[in-house]
């Protein structure tokens, strides 16, 4: 039996949590899911500019999960892009989330997965 993955802490999304082809109806196409932390190991990286050392710090990981957060995001984002899929992001047990609004206070005001609850610190 494997050992439980580690928290994750994430920035909540803001905006849509479903990306799709125009034209396309839903029922017609294979939905890709993203995991938010995977989302979040790509903005950090490479939307913000982050190393991944940096990365892994805020995230409450190893620089080798990072590091594998973004070959396997960036592989589903690629697939969604290349072969038309829709492209889903979604939260898991193991993802703690904070308001986006909240991206300076620390750890307070995380949520993990869909419950309201604090992590330990």
């Amino acid at each position: 039996m494997p050992r439980p993955k580690k928290m994750r802490y994430c920035r909540e999304i803001t905006g849509y949590n479903l990306y799709k082809p125009s034209g396309i109806p839903m029922s017609q196409l294979e939905i890709v899911d993203l995991g938010l932390d995977e989302l979040e190991a790509m903005r950090l990286c490479d939307f913000d500019g982050w190393e991944q050392e940096e990365a892994a710090a805020a995230m409450g990981v190893s620089r080798g999960t990072v590091q594998r957060l973004l070959e396997s995001g960036r592989k589903k984002l690629l697939d969604s892009i290349v072969h038309g899929k829709a492209l889903c992001f979604g939260d898991a047990e193991h993802v703690c989330v904070r308001p986006s609004s909240h991206a300076n206070c620390g750890r307070r005001g995380w949520r993990h997965g869909q419950d309201d609850v604090s992590p330990e610190t």
